[in-house]
């Protein structure tokens, strides 16, 4: 059996539905996990993606996060959110004291499925902001929550991984010049850290072939033509355990679909497996 499984931070999934659909249609892969929904759960699209097939598991807030995977081929076992996630505090922004006593709010950023022979996570990782902000002390507390979540299902013997926007470039080499990021998030030896410590419960990143240039980038920022000069990161991953990883037949990032208007800053990452 063939299966297609691929991540894309949709960036708006409304607002981009066009292009989500348009991409369904040609790339035709049978499961899809979304980040950055940017919608509540009610107003995700869902008639729009079963006309083409897919069912839909959707957690959102309609703030700045949300997740979904749609499947055409089984949806079973869904979870939403990791089972010890930790909170974050809007005051800790100084957004607003008013709310200082505020609960701690659980951002829509996990969501976990079945999809036929596979079982998947399809994670969107805080993105940290500025070293010493409270948003990247937060942003490693959530790693430590999900690499407690997925201990378990990375020891099963089927096919396992967890699949999104992980907000970290794990190496230098995933960096479109490294010496621009020095002193930033996304590339620090404790973000990197907490991507190593997931990998050690048994999972493996699951590299890419680019379709153009040398390096399989996934994130090109909208300003500076970044993306027609290739200033990209690869931060949208594929983690996955052994059976999962030796059913890994082909991988690539559609660096087409991050072409022309309207579409999302990221670019789908798709994996084919024999399983």
């Amino acid at each position: 059996m063939t299966v297609r499984v691929a991540t894309w931070n949709i960036n708006s999934v409304n607002a981009r539905l066009p292009k989500l659909l348009e991409w369904l249609g040609t790339a035709s892969p049978d499961v899809l996990c979304l980040q950055e929904l940017k919608c509540a759960t009610d107003a995700f699209p869902f008639e729009a993606v079963r006309e083409l097939g897919y069912e839909t598991a959707a957690h959102g807030t309609g703030r700045w996060n949300g997740v979904a995977i749609l499947s055409r081929i089984g949806l079973d076992e869904v979870v939403r959110g990791l089972p010890d996630q930790p909170g974050y505090l809007a005051e800790e922004d100084g957004a607003n004291a008013a709310l200082i006593a505020a609960e701690p709010e659980q951002e829509a950023r996990a969501i976990a499925a079945t999809c036929g022979p596979v079982r998947l996570w399809s994670v969107y990782v805080p993105n940290g902001r500025e070293l010493g902000h409270p948003h990247y002390a937060y942003k490693l507390r959530w790693f430590e929550a999900l690499r407690a979540a997925v201990v378990d299902d990375t020891a099963a013997a089927r096919p396992f991984a967890v699949l999104g926007d992980f907000n970290v470039a794990p190496t230098d080499e995933d960096v479109w010049d490294p010496s621009l990021f020095v002193d930033s998030t996304h590339v620090t030896p404790a973000e990197r850290e907490a991507l190593a410590s997931l990998r050690e419960v048994g999972l493996a990143d699951v590299y890419p072939r680019a379709l153009k240039y040398d390096r399989p980038y996934t994130f090109w920022d909208y300003r500076a033509l970044a993306f027609p000069k290739n200033k990209g990161m690869r931060i949208d991953l594929a983690y996955g355990n052994k059976p999962f990883m030796e059913a890994v037949s082909d991988a690539y990032v559609d660096r087409e679909a991050r072409k022309g208007k309207g579409t999302s800053d990221h670019a789908p990452v798709v994996v084919d497996l024999t399983v």
